[in-house]
């Protein structure tokens, strides 16, 4: 099994790269950072991510939503971030790294549960607020510094996917996912 992940600031057009993949037919293994926002705010919570448990409730429906996935019959997923993206957040926000990260980090290294190549989506030159995401575009793009930063500091490699037009960002990582590894 293949996971690959796709990350990148807020606002960069992450969902709709992959909400095209998921049309095209390929598994999509959705982000757990956004839920736990709406469901807080749901629950009559204004800033949840200011709240406690904020990241561990992140870390712990990320690592369920990988189990799950890891039983489904394809060769290939394509998971919209990771908990690498988690110590990003963490980072951003100026939090500790909590011991649940670091467990959850710690195990995905030991056991390759991700491609060394993430396709990280470049931030664009405007954002869309949503209940959700209340960031700057000058914040985004500090967002994505820190991000790059993380998933370099964990070894991986950043495949760059720049400002485009919808079907060439997504034809760009489906090219990258249908060729064979050598």
């Amino acid at each position: 099994m293949k996971r690959h992940i796709l990350t990148g600031a807020p606002g960069a057009g992450k969902t709709a790269i992959l909400r095209r993949l998921e049309v095209l037919g390929h598994c999509v293994v959705e982000e757990a950072a956004t839920d736990v926002i709406a469901l807080r705010q749901a629950e009559g919570e204004g800033e949840p991510w200011t709240g406690a448990r904020f990241i561990e409730d992140i870390v712990d429906l990320q690592r369920r939503r990988r189990t799950r996935a890891s039983a489904l019959p394809v060769s290939d997923q394509i998971h919209d971030r990771s908990a690498v993206c988690t110590h990003a957040l963490c980072r951003f926000l100026d939090r500790p790294i909590p011991p649940a990260l670091s467990r959850e980090l710690e195990d995905i290294a030991a056991h390759g549960v991700f491609q060394r190549q993430v396709f990280f989506v470049r931030a664009q030159d405007f954002i869309t607020p949503t209940a959700a995401r209340r960031i700057s575009l000058e914040d985004a793009l500090r967002f994505e510094a820190v991000h790059v930063e993380s998933y370099q500091t964990f070894g991986y490699d950043l495949v760059w996917i720049e400002p485009a037009a919808l079907s060439i960002r997504a034809d760009q990582i489906e090219r990258r996912i249908n060729t064979p590894c050598p």
